[in-house]
């Protein structure tokens, strides 16, 4: 079905050049801004990373998410629908992935949006043949041919993980009774090496003696969506000793979530093993298994850069999401599912530490730039 689409889409192409935008939309609407989002082989139903990029794109669309809430900004207001048209490919294996964004190109669509650093290579490509196009991607930095100069048709939207990862190894060090914690990382690169080098670092600076086993699902793009071997992964990490578990690894980590619960809760009614989330807040994924989830605010990075393409403001470069912007923190509810399992002090000493780290009294390595 997935690689249907795409021939579809490929079937219906105008081919316009750059700076034609306008011509290429086929049926649809040629007053309203057309976005089209490429994601990763994880797809957008991954509950993680992919997901919160959908949630971006389609509070765009609508002004609510997927599940039909309202988008909310930080003040709890309701976000507009900025009034587009948005389609949307899921490639199902990386060779999927430049046709894909090709087309989207080559229809004139005003913002075509890469979900995964992965994607930097190919969009790399695709955006030097069309200039006059806006492109972003998500975790990739995209440079001019100089490779110095950012690219000044795409959009590089990073963010601070090590900052958020921080904070979730404070969480896991004062939660843990064996001093033993885990990471299970997706594919072996620099930046999953961020998460983990700051969730160690968050670790230890409430235990140095600490011990935190890390394991990768992979080296390639499989790595992201291979929840089997992310719960032999955890499984073995919890045979160890270790009693949280961060998982930075897409769809894979949802095999961690399996893995702790399969220990299920103790007399108490807490459970025995917990897993912490990344990306998107996966609370509620196994409610009362997951201590916290690292987030990141990809949704509104998304929904931001789709509404500078509205307003015609769109600017090139790196867009930079931290703690000090909260675009990577914690996150605490919804629905009760972990508000009994962070006390309070914990939740202070997660808030001061915080506070430090924004006014650069506390200094996170950042793993990418070792």
């Amino acid at each position: 079905m997935k690689a249907l689409l795409i021939l579809l889409l490929l079937s219906s192409l105008v081919f316009v050049g750059p700076g034609c935008n306008r011509a290429g939309y086929g049926a649809d609407d040629p007053k309203k801004i057309h976005v089209g989002i490429v994601f990763d082989i994880g797809g957008k139903d991954d509950r993680s990373f992919n997901a919160a990029a959908w949630v971006g794109v389609k509070c765009a669309e609508t002004g609510k998410r997927p599940d039909g809430e309202p988008c909310k900004d930080d003040q709890g207001q309701d976000k507009p629908a900025l009034d587009i048209v948005l389609r949307d490919v899921e490639p199902g294996n990386p060779t999927s992935i430049e046709p894909a964004m090709r087309a989207f190109a080559e229809r004139g669509y005003d913002l075509v949006i890469g979900v995964g650093f992965a994607q930097g290579p190919i969009m790399q490509s695709v955006a030097r043949d069309y200039p006059n196009i806006h492109f972003a991607i998500i975790d990739g930095v995209i440079f001019e041919d100089d490779g110095k100069t950012p690219k000044a048709n795409v959009a590089s939207l990073v963010f601070k993980e090590h900052e958020g990862s921080y904070l979730v190894g404070i969480i896991a060090a004062k939660t843990t009774a064996t001093n033993k914690i885990g990471f299970v990382g997706g594919m072996d690169i620099g930046l999953i090496h961020r998460f983990e080098k700051g969730y160690e670092e968050g670790a230890k600076s409430i235990n140095p003696k600490i011990e935190v086993i890390q394991n990768y699902v992979g080296v390639t793009d499989a790595a992201w969506n291979n929840p089997g071997k992310g719960k032999e992964i955890a499984l073995a990490q919890i045979s160890k000793g270790a009693d949280v578990i961060f998982t930075a690894a897409g769809n894979s980590g949802l095999g961690a979530f399996d893995a702790v619960e399969q220990y299920g809760k103790g007399a108490n009614g807490r459970a025995t093993h917990f897993v912490i989330g990344v990306d998107s807040n996966q609370n509620c994924v196994k409610p009362g298994f997951v201590l916290t989830s690292m987030v990141k605010r990809v949704d509104v990075a998304v929904y931001d850069i789709v509404k500078t393409v509205v307003d015609r403001k769109f600017q090139g470069g790196f867009h930079v999401f931290g703690l000090e912007s909260d675009g990577v923190g914690f996150a605490y509810g919804p629905n009760d599912c972990n508000k009994d399992l962070i006390s309070p002090e914990i939740r202070q000493e997660v808030d001061v530490a915080k506070k430090k780290i924004i006014a650069g009294q506390i200094k996170v390595t950042d793993a990418m730039l070792q």
